[in-house]
């Protein structure tokens, strides 16, 4: 028997829907992904943390889920929402299917409603709070409890995510995501030493840094800067992650403290880290980047890529201190997508080059990091 689950926002809208995934309730950010594929690595994203998911691609799980596509050791999202569940995967690599994922992982989801509406609903309204449940039915509890719940401004969702040890690294990219002809680099005790700091980091970074011929040192995002430095890094990595990046003061400060003593490079959170340790100021967009086909202009060489995005904080043009310049914007709407520092070797990105799932067009940063580090 098919049991109904309902999506309510904070501004009193409710959709009506199918469960499938696991039955419960969970409250987070409504917000919409715009990629056509790649709804197992969006599901597994720590970034996703306390996001409640909608796919605007109608019909999601066609081609099942597999044990090498994840992006960290389960899913992070609070809830996944799609027009349309396909419940036969049909792929070579599938080894199970999203329903299913989904309900053993604990993750609640719902079918069958108007994602056209409900994004632009978001579009014209703004992210909201909402409340994603397939045992309470009634409206105004519903939309009460999607009002009370907690947003994500002011809240360390860091915390919720990082490992809980220092993790060495050793795996390469599935020949899968690699670029034709690509080869990765060979491994030795001299390799140059890049300390990842996670604050939430998608597994394919740790595989790209791996394949450019870097020892990798996993170390949570809570760490300090002394805490960095006992490993004699020849690079520091600073890796995406959920929520808002103004309530990291130790995340800013060890990077306020590693800045000329270590190159360094971010993505995502780590982008909007460094800025805010370099004297920058961030702010909440109204409903974020969230898809595989973002266009983003290099300013050094005009020339354009075709990204893959996922944050709903950006970093404000008007607060740039004048150590950092912008090296890409967003061709839709003007906001920074990448800051280089004038006086000492260390960039971000805004998006997220490491392509999983979405275009190559910008791995061509994981080998302007190489080049800062020792040959």
């Amino acid at each position: 028997m098919t049991q109904i689950a309902k999506l309510a926002l904070e501004d009193g809208t409710v959709f009506t829907g199918k469960a499938f995934g696991a039955i419960g309730e969970v409250a987070g950010e409504v917000c919409f992904n715009t990629s056509m594929t790649g709804y197992q690595e969006i599901v597994t994203d720590p970034s996703y943390r306390s996001q409640i998911v909608t796919m605007t691609y109608p019909e999601i799980g066609n081609y099942g889920v597999n044990v090498e596509d994840v992006e960290s050791h389960r899913p992070h999202l609070a809830g996944f929402v799609v027009r349309e569940l396909s419940r036969r995967a049909s792929n070579f690599r599938s080894n199970g299917n999203l329903h299913d994922y989904l309900a053993r992982h604990g993750i609640v989801g719902m079918e069958g409603i108007d994602t056209r509406a409900l994004v632009r609903r978001i579009r014209i309204r703004g992210a909201m709070k909402g409340l994603l449940s397939s045992v309470e039915m009634n409206d105004a509890t519903l939309v009460a409890r999607a009002v009370a719940s907690p947003g994500l401004v002011g809240r360390d969702l860091v915390r919720e995510v990082v490992p809980e040890k220092p993790i060495e690294w050793n795996e390469a990219l599935s020949p899968w995501m690699r670029m034709e002809g690509a080869n990765p680099a060979a491994q030795s005790p001299t390799s140059p030493h890049v300390v990842a700091l996670d604050y939430g980091m998608k597994w394919n970074i740790a595989r790209h840094l791996f394949d450019i011929g870097c020892r990798v040192t996993i170390l949570p995002g809570t760490a300090t800067s002394a805490d960095v430095l006992q490993y004699q890094p020849d690079g520091v990595f600073l890796s995406n992650g959920p929520g808002d990046p103004e309530p990291l003061g130790y995340a800013q400060q060890t990077i306020r403290e590693l800045l000329g003593k270590t190159p360094i490079f971010g993505i995502c959170l780590g982008h909007q880290l460094l800025s805010l340790a370099c004297g920058a100021k961030t702010y909440k967009l109204k409903f974020g980047h969230r898809g595989a086909n973002q266009p983003v202009m290099n300013k050094s060489t005009q020339r354009v890529e075709i990204t893959t995005q996922n944050h709903g904080f950006a970093v404000s043009p008007d607060s740039l201190p004048p150590e950092l310049e912008v090296s890409h914007i967003n061709l839709n709407d003007d906001t920074i997508e990448g800051v280089r520092h004038r006086g000492v070797p260390a960039f971000s990105v805004q998006y997220h080059p490491e392509a999983s799932a979405g275009p190559h067009d910008s791995g061509y940063l994981f080998a302007e990091f190489r080049r800062m580090l020792p040959k």
